[in-house]
């Protein structure tokens, strides 16, 4: 037996090759093999990195990855991403350039890596370095005329700022910035706080704790001045026909002065422009108008205020009881009766013209172009010949008509002679 086995050792090799052969064919051909690229880029990870190190340039957030599997692991790949992992070790790494191969980890198998953009990671890790900085504060505007600025107060007055070496070592000031134009109350706020290097420019990469300062500036008023609302003097009346939708001033508050403070003290709080004339007003009003002052008071600034007044027609509605149906685009040889015969219109616009409407500036139609004989609801159409008035509704809103051809009388017959 060990003779005839060894003589033919060659035969059972290609024999159990062929059948490999033929399993692996079939198992492809079940499950075929296909390259792709993963559809969505995979997150770099980064870990083991020493605590007193900080990576000092960029890395690639995430890369592509192709990979050649079977059909059923792309499966599994599609359903849960998660499955493949792109990870930066940096354990064991000191302060320095270094050039690192990123690990892809699949947990799926069996699967080939075809490639990987990028492949390689260059970075920079540098010690981890820590200052403390005073915190400055920079005003710019001026406050409201009349108002002054306190001594200012920061809450803490110092901050602390992290990162790499050479980024924290450019730090030579934090700052906070504060706009008083215009101010008139205290000013009470959490101000981010901007690290700078010796030229004024922001310095990027750096951490500072705390992010914000709380800054508060007390904002008086000096003696003699005062801010006081403005209120618009009316006589007359609009328009009959017409009313008065909306006044207002600007500004709404002035700022007076006078080298007594007791006069501005005197003042009720408010202060009473010339009088606005709204006597047979039909239109909007955009005018400027000056205020009245006590003897020894004066404004501080522009010396008139702009009102603006808006004035519109007085909208109403009415109802129009037995409006004739007239009926347009009739075909010829045809005749047609329209029932109801009237309708009732109730249309809205201003009051003025609605007084003045007359049933002439009124027509109700119903349009019968192209219609054979038959019967018909017909939607009617009014139209009103005097503009700015609508038509808010029809009743009835459908009307029926009834076409039919017009009959001619029979011809008489032909005496016999």
């Amino acid at each position: 037996m060990f003779s005839w086995i060894s003589k033919n050792y060659r035969t059972f090799l290609w024999a159990f090759a062929l059948a490999l052969a033929v399993w692996i064919s079939a198992v492809t051909a079940a499950d075929p093999n296909e390259t792709r690229t993963l559809p969505a880029a995979v997150p770099v990870q980064i870990i083991g990195q020493s605590p007193n190190l900080v990576l000092n340039s960029k890395i690639p957030k995430d890369v592509e990855i192709t990979l050649r599997a079977p059909r059923t692991v792309w499966n599994l790949i599609e359903a849960d991403p998660q499955i493949v992992h792109a990870i930066l070790d940096l354990s064991g790494l000191s302060s320095g350039e270094h050039e690192l191969e990123l690990q892809i980890q699949i947990n799926a198998r069996p699967v080939q890596i075809v490639s990987v953009a990028p492949h390689i990671i260059t970075f920079i890790l540098e010690a981890l370095v820590t200052q403390t900085l005073d915190v400055d504060l920079t005003l710019s505007g001026e406050a409201a005329i009349g108002y002054q600025i306190g001594e200012a107060n920061l809450e803490p007055v110092q901050v602390i700022v992290s990162g790499a070496q050479s980024q924290v070592e450019q730090a030579t000031r934090a700052r906070v910035s504060v706009n008083l134009s215009g101010i008139r109350e205290n000013f009470d706020q959490s101000l981010a706080v901007e690290v700078l290097d010796d030229k004024g420019q922001k310095v990027e990469g750096v951490t500072v704790s705390p992010e914000a300062v709380q800054v508060l500036l007390p904002v008086s008023q000096q003696g003699g001045y005062r801010d006081v609302a403005v209120k618009v003097t009316i006589i007359g009346r609009v328009a009959s026909g017409y009313r008065l939708t909306d006044l207002s001033v600007f500004p709404p508050v002035v700022t007076v002065f006078s080298a007594d403070p007791q006069l501005v003290s005197d003042l009720p709080g408010i202060v009473e422009t010339q009088p606005l004339d709204l006597q047979n007003v039909q239109n909007d009003i955009n005018s400027r108008l000056s205020i009245n002052l006590p003897a020894g008071v004066s404004i501080i600034g522009e010396q008139t205020v702009l009102i603006q007044a808006g004035v519109s027609p007085i909208e109403s509605s009415v109802r129009l009881a037995g409006e004739k149906v007239e009926f347009i685009g009739l075909g010829n040889g045809l005749t047609a009766l329209v029932l109801p015969t009237t309708v009732d219109v109730i249309i809205s616009g201003p009051l003025s013209l609605l007084d003045t409407l007359s049933r002439q500036d009124v027509r109700a139609t119903v349009d019968l172009t192209g219609l054979t004989a038959g019967t018909y609801q017909i939607t009617p159409k009014v139209e009103i010949l005097i503009a700015d008035v609508i038509v808010e509704s029809i009743l009835p809103n459908k009307i029926e008509v009834v076409i039919t051809p017009i009959r001619l009388p029979a011809a008489l017959p032909t005496p016999k002679p």
